[in-house]
């Protein structure tokens, strides 16, 4: 136990490094993680940090998959399903059996085994590419159809990957009794997740304890995800139903208090979560390699280039006909949504970046059939994944924003960001004008003295002043007016901080009353923040 521990305090540093570095070099964190696993697996004498897949796939996959769905926006999902469901469930499987087909006939692997594969590397991890696209500023759109993507395709992938499987164990494989149970498992999960979303929301807002509350929410994945996984599906699609459920219904049956302490939260243990995740991945080359030692190097370097291959032209060549041949076909859906630049599927293909449920799956592939007989080609799938996951996240990732520079879509978003802007302005305007409105009624209906009514007036008017002036800087590059006063608010929340820290010193303050101001202070700053960021 006192070696788990150490351990995880070790990756815990090395992660924190990694990051320091990774900000200095405007690399996202994954990309760098994943290379510093590598080396500090091939340094002789370190121990070996193995992954388990059932501690990937039962314990880390959920949460990751949940958070992702909760920060989704339900409209957006919804009105972008096609591409979605296009990429997630289509290029998927369609990468699945052109992976097949290519190590069938050029490698020689059984149709079986080549399904395995291809089911292992057909799923793309989101995590490093969303990262550089909103640095980027891409369209908002593309940062949607990539993050639903990242949600679902899990679900198509692992299905998939468990029928490969027991056709390989078994030696029998029928189409039709899959695609059944794949549309029973489709559908068992959504109603599953809205079941879960439901209950665990009524259940929330029964306790109203924010500490409960959040630990509530820690449940909440594995509630959705672990029985479907239990029963033969995947867990996937249950867990993304009960997140975008929560996100859309959540605004009225989660107190704010909750929902402050639950965003700090979740960022924080994604964060840990993933780093983990991406440096193990990175240490597994030492296991890898010494599963290989059977191979020559050519006829891994030939594999390898193979498998590479095919998994990014795939993805190429599904995205042109998914993305233009539906319009061309139905002119309703042409009017309704025009056809994107052709920049638009060139950058979403390039994004393709495999990722540690890929890793896992392989990892949890058995060592042997029903029959008895070692699993075919076990170390070579292995092997295999491990490299496409290296070259679509090493390679493809740090390529990424030159092939966004050269395609002409840096900054593409930021009109659009604008246009945001000014509609948040809009509803900042219209919501506390609602609040002037309730306050005057409330003089009426409370006999409120002149005083109190005074004071909220002045309040709530330098508010619609400050947003009015935001709005009218907004065209501004330098916003001079709304700097300067960001800046003094800033300095003046210093100044009370360095009063309430004086008290506290002198005695004059206790500890409570003190942590108390100091978060309504850090919340204020916070805030300030958030706003100078988005600018």
């Amino acid at each position: 136990m006192t070696a788990i521990i150490q351990t995880l305090v070790v990756l815990l540093v090395v992660i924190a490094a990694v990051a320091v570095i990774a900000a200095r070099l405007a690399i996202p964190p994954a990309i760098l993680l994943v290379v510093t696993g590598v080396v500090l697996a091939l340094i002789p004498g370190l121990p070996t940090v193995p992954l388990a897949p059932e501690f990937v796939l039962l314990v880390v996959l959920p949460p990751i998959i949940y958070s992702s769905a909760v920060a989704m926006s339900w409209r957006e999902f919804r009105f972008n399903l096609r591409p979605i469901s296009l990429l997630s469930v289509g290029c998927v499987t369609f990468t699945t059996i052109a992976t097949a087909a290519a190590t069938h006939w050029l490698l020689g692997f059984s149709w079986s085994v080549g399904f395995v594969l291809g089911a292992i590397v057909s799923p793309p991890d989101a995590v490093a590419p969303l990262s550089i696209a909103r640095r980027m500023q891409l369209p908002r759109r593309i940062l949607v159809i990539l993050e639903g993507e990242g949600l679902a395709n899990d679900a198509t992938a692992l299905i998939l990957y468990r029928f490969a499987v027991m056709a390989v164990s078994g030696g029998v494989f029928s189409f039709g009794q899959a695609a059944g149970m794949f549309t029973a498992i489709l559908a068992g999960e959504i109603l599953w997740g809205i079941g879960v979303g439901w209950l665990m929301l009524r259940l929330r807002r029964w306790v109203r304890d924010p500490r409960i509350e959040i630990t509530v929410s820690i449940l909440t994945p594995f509630v959705a995800y672990w029985p479907p996984q239990h029963l033969g599906g995947s867990g996937v699609l249950a867990t993304v139903t009960a997140g975008l459920y929560i996100s859309w219904n959540g605004l009225r049956l989660i107190s704010a208090a909750t929902r402050l302490q639950g965003i700090f939260f979740w960022d924080l243990l994604i964060y840990l979560i993933e780093g983990i995740v991406f440096l193990i991945t990175g240490l597994q080359t030492r296991t890898l390699i010494a599963g290989i030692r059977g191979y020559s190097i050519a006829e891994l370097a030939l594999s390898a280039a193979v498998v590479c291959v095919v998994v990014i032209a795939a993805r190429f060549v599904w995205m042109y006909p998914a993305t233009y041949l539906p319009r061309w076909l139905f002119p309703a859906l042409r009017r309704r949504d025009p056809s994107p630049p052709w920049q638009w599927p060139f950058v979403l293909a390039f994004t393709g970046v495999r990722g540690i449920v890929s890793l896992a799956a392989a990892l949890a592939i058995p060592l042997a059939t029903e029959g008895g007989q070692p699993f075919p080609d076990r170390d070579l799938i292995l092997f295999l994944t491990f490299a496409v996951i290296f070259v679509t996240l090493v390679g493809q990732g740090l390529m990424l924003p030159a092939v966004i520079r050269a395609l002409g879509l840096a900054n593409a978003g930021r009109q659009e960001r604008d246009a945001d802007r000014a509609e948040e302005f809009a509803a900042r305007r219209q919501a506390i004008e609602a609040a002037i409105e309730r306050l005057e009624a409330l003089g009426t209906e409370r006999d409120l003295s002149k005083e109190a009514l005074e004071t909220l007036r002045t309040r709530h008017r330098d508010r619609l002043k400050r947003v009015e002036h935001r709005s009218s800087d907004s065209d501004d590059p330098h916003r001079t007016l709304t700097d300067l006063h960001d800046e003094i608010e800033l300095l003046l929340i210093d100044a009370e901080r360095q009063r309430i820290n004086e008290l506290y010193r002198r005695g004059l303050l206790k500890d409570e009353a003190r942590r108390r101001i100091e978060r309504e202070l850090d919340l204020r700053t916070a805030h300030l923040a958030n706003i100078r960021g988005e600018q």
